[in-house]
């Protein structure tokens, strides 16, 4: 399931990140990778300064994980803190699928959704974009600044060359309390559901039974 959530970050929290990112040290990306991915992934990525990832983790992530479409599509149990990512003229991350366990030992987690926080706007490079395989085939996104999207980390993926210019991006995992991306789909199409119809037609049976039908889902499915 491939979620696009808009306008996770408004023009004043971009524009305070975008602060902070001028502010970091950025370097080489291979640097968090995989054996695998070290073959494939050229970018840079922020290394800064506690207070300053901090403050920048409030915004970004706190904006994230308090959306109610990223709660109702991730059912998030673990989130990661994330890489903030650079990519500059010639840069690009090529096919791979992200790893199924990251964190420390002690703190380890499973990833079974990736999420993609774009933090400027599309107009200011070219290429760059992020292309998932999918059963439908090659899905390319290339959103607006402060959009996000949410894939699953199991999907063969990759980053389009910059060609001009610079993107950039926050990227972090969650671990889902449903691991299953066929049943979290299930669970999203009747939360969207349930949310309409609540609107609609509160009294209705129908939505009673939705209702329901969501709840009892979730708690045979969820993981915690």
């Amino acid at each position: 399931m491939l979620v696009v959530i808009p306008a996770i970050l408004g023009k004043t929290q971009l524009e305070q990140v975008r602060s902070l990112l001028e502010k970091g040290r950025f370097v080489d990306g291979r640097l968090s990778a995989g054996t695998r991915a070290r073959q494939v992934k050229q970018n840079e990525e922020l290394q800064s300064a506690a207070a300053q990832m901090e403050h920048l983790n409030s915004i970004v992530m706190g904006a994230l994980v308090q959306h109610p479409d990223y709660q109702a599509a991730a059912m998030p149990v673990r989130v990661a803190t994330p890489f903030y990512a650079r990519y500059t003229k010639g840069m690009h991350y090529g096919d791979h699928v992200d790893d199924p366990i990251m964190g420390p030992p002690g703190g380890q987690y499973r990833s079974d959704i990736s999420t993609t926080v774009f933090l400027n706007d599309p107009d200011s490079y070219e290429g760059g974009e992020l292309v998932i395989r999918t059963g439908f085939g090659e899905q390319t996104f290339k959103l607006a600044a402060g959009d996000a999207i949410i894939y699953p980390s199991s999907s063969l993926h990759h980053v389009a060359d910059v060609t001009s210019g610079e993107r950039l991006v926050a990227v972090t995992w969650t671990q889902s309390m449903v691991r299953d991306p066929a049943r979290r789909e299930i669970l999203y199409q009747l939360y969207q559901a349930r949310e309409s119809l609540q609107k609609r037609q509160p009294e209705a049976s129908e939505t009673t039974q939705v209702d329901h039908a969501y709840v009892n889902l979730t708690r045979l499915w969820a993981e915690v």
